[in-house]
């Protein structure tokens, strides 16, 4: 843990330059409906509408220019592959984005925007993974993990600085949970500064993945059914280092329904007047599921992203 935590405090130094601290917004209406004093760390407002701009940018820059010369591959739902073509720009280097048949139209195009070559692979998030590091491997390039990455961990986790110096009491944060990037490094971060700090991984109910591999204390290969999370959504590849840092530092699951999804992206949107995708939704949906247990604490909800097909929200709406 201290490990990760000295290498969050470097990546902290070296993508200040290229990332948006974002806004903590207390939130009147989610505070009552919860009986919580409730924030939202906005991650949909940082560059490319995802957090994940943040541990793209930090492995970058912690490669050598001979390194980032050979190539860049990544495996991604859409976030992570923007946030690498992103952070490319930033370095002028180039390479490729696999994803899943299944990827949102919405977010392979934002990716195609910035830059990178997209192709897609496989019908899972994981099995598009497999393929990537396999054609990195085989063509002398460097492979990106979306999660299963020191450095993209680290990046994830200087929102948790951020957060640190943005709220000077903080009792429990909720986190969604795919790969488990985003909370090992915010669990990492908040638990070697105030292990009292509770950390709730939150995730859809058709996409279980992390939280019954912990459950069951090892990894596990389970089916994943469609969800409005497509941003958490598929498996886990095997020895993740991911999945050690959940075992250990997450105190907590909670488990969202579609519906609850849904509703929580509309109540959010309606009253804060952003925009969010089903990923950051599924925090708000596992806060109102858990409040109860919260009462009268401060607790912060990171908000992963922005990025929806407008077809998708027309029907949420």
């Amino acid at each position: 843990m201290t490990d990760l935590k000295t290498e969050i405090l470097l990546a902290e130094q070296r993508i200040r330059p290229y990332v948006r601290q974002t806004f903590l917004e207390q939130s009147p209406i989610f505070s009552q409906m919860t009986n919580c004093s409730v924030f939202f760390k906005l991650e949909n407002l940082q560059y490319t509408g995802s957090f994940k701009v943040r541990g793209a940018t930090n492995k970058l820059l912690s490669l050598s220019a001979e390194q980032r010369s050979q190539g860049i591959v990544v495996a991604s739902s859409g976030n992570h592959g923007a946030a690498t073509a992103f952070a490319l720009r930033q370095v002028q280097g180039s390479g490729i984005v696999f994803v899943p048949q299944t990827a949102s139209p919405t977010k392979v195009e934002a990716i195609r925007r910035l830059g990178a070559e997209v192709r897609f692979q496989g019908d899972d998030a994981a099995l598009t993974e497999g393929y990537a590091r396999e054609y990195a491997d085989q063509n002398g390039m460097v492979y990106i993990s979306p999660y299963n990455d020191l450095q993209v961990i680290a990046g994830q986790g200087t929102i948790a600085v951020e957060l640190i110096n943005q709220l000077e009491q903080m009792d429990a944060v909720f986190v969604s949970v795919g790969g488990g990037g985003l909370i090992s490094g915010i669990a990492g971060f908040l638990k070697a500064m105030s292990p009292r700090i509770q950390i709730i991984g939150c995730l859809p109910q058709n996409s279980p993945v992390m939280a019954e591999s912990v459950k069951a204390n090892q990894i596990l290969d389970l089916p994943v059914l469609p969800t409005l999370s497509d941003g958490t959504a598929g498996g886990i590849e095997p020895g993740a280092i991911t999945f050690e840092f959940c075992r250990t530092l997450v105190d907590q699951f909670v488990l969202v329904t579609e519906a609850e999804i849904s509703a929580a992206m509309r109540l959010f949107m309606e009253t804060h007047h952003q925009l969010i995708e089903g990923a950051a939704a599924v925090a708000i949906a596992a806060l109102l599921q858990a409040s109860e247990a919260f009462q009268h604490q401060t607790v912060a909800v990171v908000l992963c992203g922005a990025n929806i097909d407008l077809a998708k929200l027309k029907g949420i709406l």
